[in-house]
């Protein structure tokens, strides 16, 4: 697994206070610190943020979360609350909210990180993943170590951070193994290597020539049991999957205009631009050249600070598409 990036804030919330999280186009988590607090996640209902739970909000969803004080209860934002305008977690290294002492702190933050070359693990979540960590798991050190190298802010800070984070979010996929909780359901794939083996293969390799007989032979599967266990982790055949694959990557590389039609045609497996053009059509509803164009146009700029922004947050507003889950259309 690579952390592609990853920024953290250290939020601290006086009793009542209410934070309103902006909507993002990544998944955001949440550490909780010291104190509990409500947070309320658009579409599912409210959970108490404690001391060393993890929890990890899908993209594009609206993130009340409200400090428990004994004068205010659990009710979420309600009138006469402290609100601040929208936050997005990462923006700042630090954020209050209220007077007389914070009685909730956490951390949060936005991250990209895939699985393999082309897995992007938490794209596609539907649900919040909450799970509870022990000291010995050394959750608040490795947060800590990376909040540290993000305010820091000397040669090398951003991936040292990166790093540290994704000893955090391997703790997580370790604890999928183990944990009854439902989410872990949606690691289901990491569960079977041989299927995420022939995943990987396919989203490192789009371009190569690829059938069922030599991804069975690869991975030392029967054709019937690959199959079946490919299908049951992503819901759809390989053959399938591969296309979603070179359409996605097709689609990077048309954004790059770098390359013309023909190159971006065989780049993708493609031995004709007619063919090619015919795929990409069906799978996003435009030509490829509309598609570039649209591309160039438009360009979205997170806001993180402009010396310290990794490059891959920058996209153009097509991001949805180019990197959308492979369980979408």
């Amino acid at each position: 697994m690579e952390v592609a990036s990853a920024r953290l804030s250290e939020c601290l919330l006086a009793a009542g206070a209410c934070l309103q999280i902006e909507r993002s186009d990544l998944p955001t988590i949440y550490y909780g610190l010291a104190g509990s607090g409500r947070i309320i996640i658009e579409g599912h209902a409210a959970f108490e943020l404690v001391p060393r739970m993890l929890v990890v909000a899908p993209a594009n969803k609206s993130i009340d979360i409200v400090a428990v004080g004994p004068s205010f209860g659990r009710s979420p934002c309600r009138a006469g609350g402290i609100k601040k305008s929208p936050f997005v977690p990462g923006s700042v290294h630090r954020y209050e909210i209220g007077d007389g002492g914070a009685s909730f702190s956490f951390v949060s933050g936005c991250f990209h990180a895939v699985y393999g070359p082309g897995l992007d693990i938490f794209a596609s979540l539907a649900s919040p993943i909450v799970e509870s960590f022990d000291a010995h798991d050394q959750l608040d050190q490795l947060m800590s170590h990376a909040m540290f190298e993000l305010a820091a802010r000397e040669i090398g800070s951003g991936p040292m951070a990166s790093a540290l984070f994704k000893l955090v979010l391997l703790n997580l996929l370790r604890r999928s193994l183990t944990s009854a909780n439902a989410w872990v359901e949606h690691f289901s794939l990491l569960n079977d290597p041989p299927i995420a083996r022939a995943f990987t293969e396919m989203a490192s390799r789009p371009a190569a020539h690829f059938n069922i007989q030599t991804l069975c032979r690869s991975v030392g599967l029967s054709r019937s049991a690959f199959m079946a266990r490919f299908t049951a982790s992503f819901g759809e055949s390989p053959m399938s999957i591969l296309r979603r694959l070179r359409m996605r990557h097709a689609a990077r590389l048309l954004a790059a205009n770098a390359l013309s039609i023909e190159q971006v045609a065989l780049q993708a497996g493609y031995r004709s631009r007619s063919s090619f053009v015919r795929s990409f059509r069906k799978h996003y509803g435009s030509d490829p050249t509309d598609y570039r164009a649209q591309a160039k146009r438009v360009v979205v700029v997170y806001p993180v600070e402009e010396d310290d922004a990794p490059s891959d947050w920058s996209h153009n507003k097509n991001f949805a598409q180019i990197h959308a889950p492979l369980d979408e259309p």
